[in-house]
């Protein structure tokens, strides 16, 4: 019998550490990241490619998270081995109705905005064609963990503790907002926007697998398993 489950929440040190961190991912770094590498190359006099560029972003990333996070993965890495039979129930459910209902979403919303195609979707697919074993390594196991410990983690799991409908809200929100912003921006078209719908339905399922399974683990392995499904049905 599974023993009774416990989300576990941040430090105030790792929450503060964090929101600096998590607030560097989402509004720096997007706009630093190039011009670093393209210093790095001058300064080293070699070339670094593409693929070879987005995975040391996201090795830095995860070591980054690892090092600020540390407490906490120890933490909820014990919930997993107190509860890991409601941890995989959760997974299984959780993978169930993502796929279904991210399938559905994507459709209606294919039919409502055909001049827009997701771009994020896109460009993994053409990393895939060019560097597919770095690629699957950065989808399938360094984004998932990254997003998972600053999205549920982070936002999430701190905000629950005041209002639960404002962490999943929130949550959701900037889940959302990171999957397009960015491709509104470079396309000056601000109906780019309207594409954070298809990002809703994975931030509510993987915030309620933290929740109901007590351990982040559970939505690291469900945000892995979608991801590679979804790389699976590009290959």
């Amino acid at each position: 019998m599974a023993k009774r489950k416990a989300t576990t929440y941040m430090t105030y040190g790792e929450q503060i550490a964090g929101v600096v961190f998590f607030v560097i991912y989402l509004l720096v770094l997007p706009f630093v990241t190039t011009p670093l590498f393209d210093l790095a190359q001058r300064l080293l006099d070699t070339t670094i490619s593409s693929a070879m560029r987005n995975m040391l972003y996201y090795y830095i990333l995860f070591a980054v998270t690892v090092i600020i996070f540390h407490g906490f993965l120890a933490r909820t890495s014990q919930h997993l081995v107190d509860n890991l039979g409601l941890a995989c129930k959760s997974l299984a459910v959780g993978l169930v109705g993502l796929y279904g209902l991210n399938e559905l979403v994507y459709r209606l919303t294919n039919l409502v905005f055909t001049n827009h195609t997701n771009l994020n979707d896109t460009t993994i697919s053409a990393q895939v064609n060019d560097a597919p074993h770095m690629t699957l390594l950065i989808v399938i196991f360094l984004a998932p963990f990254v997003e998972e410990v600053l999205f549920r983690g982070l936002v999430f799991g701190n905000l629950k503790g005041k209002s639960r409908i404002l962490a999943y809200a929130v949550s959701c929100l900037l889940f959302a907002l990171l999957h397009v912003w960015q491709f509104a921006v470079v396309n000056h078209d601000i109906t780019y926007f309207l594409l954070m719908i298809q990002y809703l339905v994975p931030g509510l399922v993987l915030a309620w697998a933290y929740e109901h399974s007590g351990t982040l683990w559970a939505s690291i392995a469900l945000h892995a398993a979608a991801n590679a499904l979804s790389v699976w049905t590009i290959l």
